[in-house]
């Protein structure tokens, strides 16, 4: 097990063998509010136990759901969460909400906090302080509420608010903000009368909502999304009934060992990848394998078969950009920007140029993911540059085309920071398994893969990926 402020020193590395991922973050978080909304007790399968998801636990207790973590298995945590929900008995919550370092918990719960008459206090750990909240202070004041960031002059946490808000209106925001606060709406008008609207004048990370969407529909609500995204209609109030559900594998971990695999001489099996279509990230398969990446993804078996490097079927394994015009890749993260991390890393071991564009929302996450990433990715010898919604990566193969080393690969070991970022971290780490024998790239504070992927190293060892404490 990591502790606080550990720092992870990764070496080449040769992949083999098979993997699970953890369950889906944005599925568990999504499961344990509706569930603490509804009357009676629910099931959730395959929870994933991080920190995010322990905190979205911690705080449903404040409206008046209890989680059961059943029993204890990896992590002390339970393969089975169960849920007693509040049903016709939720309410404000009773003390101020912390919500750690999650920024889901944080836009999602703010609005239910809203539905109800009284003052909630919203806040978080460093790193949520930092993230703008000023756009749901708009909304929920348009819907009629008090709401207000508590520093004067700052667009950040603590957030206070006074309900409840108004059902039956119609909302308008910039949906480039962030998609969050949008599922936090949308999770919000179940319980207000009438049909809520909400136009969206440049709409991102749709998939997002669309995964809302589904949920809520589950749950009996009317949902209308228009093919632009830019109306969304929820109809409500709906009563929500208990449920079981199983949580998905979670496709923003996937992308992890599934990079790390194709910059390796590796073969890896990720096993229960989700199909299902509800998670945008999974088109990190389709983007990888236009670099010409050997992927095999069996939908009906539930299976990613990655090879990489002398073990790809061709032998050599080289990513590459030669297919394209002018040898540009240009790919459009919108709907999946989390993918962020780990397709940079990818494009620096990549022969050719890679534009990661329509990424402003990277720059308020965990950290400012554009900017670190171009920062931390040119220690190591990487040719990045940024711009204020794009990355673009010169990268080279650590092969020729005819498998020979190829003299134009300069990526070197060096010290980085995670930034206490988890997505930038394991994506630092993975780059380490990539670089050439007597390289090495520690990463500092890397034990906050936690947040969305508990026991990341000590699965990818199980791999043999060459990881230590430094």
């Amino acid at each position: 097990m990591l502790v606080c402020g550990m720092n992870i020193l990764a070496r080449a590395s040769s992949l083999s063998g098979h993997i699970t991922v953890p369950g889906s973050k944005s599925h568990t978080i999504r499961a344990l509010l509706l569930a603490s909304l509804a009357e009676g007790t629910s099931r959730i399968a395959n929870p994933l136990p991080s920190a995010d998801c322990l905190s979205t636990a911690a705080a449903v207790p404040l409206i008046g759901a209890q989680v059961s973590f059943g029993s204890t298995k990896q992590d002390g945590q339970g393969t089975v969460w169960t849920v007693q929900g509040a049903g016709k008995s939720v309410h404000l919550p009773s003390d101020v909400v912390n919500v750690g370092n999650s920024g889901s918990l944080l836009y999602f719960l703010s609005p239910l906090a809203a539905t109800f008459p009284g003052w909630s206090i919203f806040t978080g750990d460093e790193s949520i302080r930092r993230r703008p909240v000023h756009h749901v202070v708009d909304v929920l004041c348009q819907l009629g509420a008090e709401a207000a960031c508590a520093v004067p002059g700052s667009k950040t946490c603590p957030l206070v608010i006074k309900g409840p808000v108004q059902g039956n209106r119609t909302v308008r925001t910039d949906g480039a903000v962030s998609s969050q606060y949008i599922s936090g709406l949308m999770l919000a008008a179940l319980r207000l009368p009438g049909t809520l609207n909400i136009e969206l004048s440049d709409p991102k990370e749709t998939p997002y909502l669309v995964m809302t969407q589904k949920w809520l529909e589950r749950m009996g609500s009317a949902v209308q999304i228009s093919p632009d995204f830019k109306r969304i209609s929820v109809s409500g109030p709906v009563p929500i009934q208990a449920f079981d559900c199983t949580v998905p594998s979670d496709w923003e971990a996937v992308a992890f060992p599934l990079v790390a695999a194709i910059l390796t001489d590796s073969e890896v099996v990720i096993e229960h990848v989700d199909g299902s279509g509800t998670q945008g990230d999974d088109m990190i398969v389709s983007v990888l394998q236009q670099l010409c990446a050997d992927i095999e993804w069996n939908v009906a078996a539930e299976t990613l078969t990655v090879r990489g490097g002398k073990r790809s079927r061709d032998g050599v394994g080289r990513l590459t950009t030669e297919n394209f015009e002018h040898g540009e890749l240009h790919i459009n993260l919108s709907g999946f920007p989390d993918a962020v991390c780990a397709l940079a890393v990818a494009a620096c071991f990549t022969e050719g140029t890679v534009f990661i564009e329509d990424i402003a929302v990277c720059r308020r996450k965990e950290t400012d993911r554009i900017a670190v990433l171009a920062a931390e990715l040119s220690k190591l010898g990487a040719d990045v540059a940024e711009g204020s919604d794009f990355l673009v990566v010169h990268g080279h193969s650590p092969r020729t085309a005819n498998g020979k080393p190829n003299p134009a690969f300069s990526l070197h070991g060096a010290q980085v920071e995670s930034w206490r970022d988890h997505r930038v971290a394991m994506a630092l780490a993975c780059l380490g398994l990539g670089l050439p024998e007597g390289e090495a790239v520690v990463v500092r504070d890397a034990d906050c893969c936690a947040v969305s992927f508990p026991r990341f190293f000590d699965e990818m060892r199980s791999l043999n990926a060459d990881f230590s404490e430094a």
